[in-house]
């Protein structure tokens, strides 16, 4: 290994030697083994013609995704002809990213469709076909917002399969005690949340705190900070065009108001917070409010929780100053396919298929996979399976994406210096001064990523 490579991620080590092997061997295995778990199955054998299509498919393998996954494509399968090789990635998202951009620096054409993150479409987008000529007017039923995420340069990179954005919840009994609604500001919630612990440790309840979220110093605290940022109506960190618009008064406030809650209502340890951790605390029963994405309702209506049926779940509060709104950052992922693939149509038809109307609902109502399309908050037998679901419609057209668009390759280090400084305005230092100093840096990179 040569002192370059060591400064490299293990896997995209191995990646690369396995890549210069592909191109002697030509074949996938040979690209990823010993580097990446791969795994290969096809779906149950159909009849074909003998001039049938085979495509590859990128799929998740977490729980549930990869039955459903199997159970799609087998129908597409059936209704085309064609025959879809599923091709199980690594869970990790960052040895997935390392992979897809092994593979498409490379030009192999082993993958068609590509199963990819809402913020790397930024990154990858040079590597992706324009699905707009292929999918009609598929694009219509989507979130305008997650469309607009994924066309970059005017075009349209990639389809969404499910989203997600982040939410209040909230101990609806604790609330109703006490007597307060719902907050509808992030100063609302700092009141209520003080008011309950402190009235809640006074009858007993010591380890109970106000609010949780995710103040751990990587993606999820951008996640965070965008919300507070963007609520206060303090812009997107970098705008629609790649200018640093961070450095405002209202972000400032955000961030400010943010760096208050640790050690009083939210513990101290929320520094080291992630997803996981906020939820280990509020179901727990040891918090009143709780920021998370919606994954954490079933766990929460779990048989087990503690806090089963004494849960409630709501947008996040607005800013509370002129010019604050509701908002929430988008996450989920998308499908793609690769400007390498030998059968652009078929793979972009395979897309089409996935993404519909049809197959989103069936997720929603088997896994609880959060549609992309606004009309499936509204059917009732999703309703029925997901009675949450009808809190999430709003959020999710006030939803803000990540700045990964205008970033581009470079947003994980975008991302990274807005985690940082976020991190360390919760520990303390002043709002004003971080703030100023990641704009600086941003302008800084902005200027590099420019000449």
């Amino acid at each position: 290994m040569t002192k370059a490579e060591a400064r490299v991620a293990p896997a995209q080590v191995a990646g690369r030697r396995l890549l210069r092997r592909s191109r002697r061997k030509g074949a996938l295995r040979r690209i990823v083994a010993g580097c990446l778990v791969v795994g290969l199955a096809l779906a149950a054998p159909v009849r074909v013609a003998a001039e049938a299509t085979r495509i590859a498919i990128s799929c998740g393998a977490l729980g549930v995704e990869r039955r459903l996954c199997e159970q799609a494509v087998a129908q597409w399968e059936r209704r085309t002809g064609n025959q879809v090789e599923i091709v199980t990635t690594p869970n990790s998202s960052t040895d997935r990213l390392a992979l897809y951009l092994q593979l498409l620096a490379a030009g192999a054409p082993d993958i068609d469709v590509l199963q990819i993150d809402v913020v790397w479409v930024g990154m990858l987008a040079s590597q992706l076909i324009d699905l707009a000529p292929w999918v009609g007017d598929a694009p219509a039923q989507h979130f305008a917002s997650l469309i607009e995420n994924d066309t970059v340069g005017g075009r349209l990179v990639a389809l969404p399969w499910w989203t997600d954005v982040g939410l209040l919840y909230y101990r609806k009994d604790l609330l109703a005690r006490h007597g307060f609604p719902p907050p509808r500001t992030w100063q609302q919630l700092s009141e209520t949340a003080a008011a309950i612990q402190r009235a809640e440790r006074a009858t007993g309840h010591r380890g109970l705190w106000g609010f949780v979220f995710q103040g751990k110093a990587y993606e999820g605290l951008t996640c965070n900070a965008l919300e507070w940022i963007d609520s206060f109506g303090g812009g997107t960190i970098l705008d629609a065009d790649g200018e640093v618009t961070v450095d405002n008064p209202r972000a400032v406030a955000a961030l400010a108001l943010a760096a208050t809650w640790v050690g009083d209502i939210a513990p101290p340890g929320v520094l080291n917070y992630d997803e996981e951790a906020s939820r280990g605390v509020f179901q727990s029963g040891n918090a009143v409010f709780m920021r998370n994405w919606p994954y954490a309702w079933a766990l929460a209506q779990g048989i087990d929780s503690p806090v089963r049926g004494r849960v409630g779940v709501m947008p996040l509060p607005a800013g509370g100053v002129e010019g604050g709104k509701v908002s929430g950052t988008l996450g989920g992922w998308h499908l793609a396919v690769s400007r390498h693939s030998r059968h652009p149509a078929e793979a972009a038809d395979l897309v089409a298929f996935l993404t519909g109307r049809a197959q989103q609902k069936k997720r929603a109502i088997e896994a609880s996979y959060n549609p992309t399309i606004p009309a499936l908050y509204e059917d009732a037998q999703v309703l029925a399976a997901n009675p949450f679901f009808g809190a999430l419609l709003e959020p999710l057209r006030n939803a803000v994406a990540r700045p990964s668009r205008a970033a581009g390759v470079h947003y994980n280090r975008v991302s990274n210096a807005v985690w940082r400084a976020a991190h360390d305005v919760l520990a303390g230092q002043p709002a004003d001064e971080r703030v100023r100093a990641l704009a600086e840096r941003l302008a800084r990179l902005e200027h590099r990523l420019r000449r």
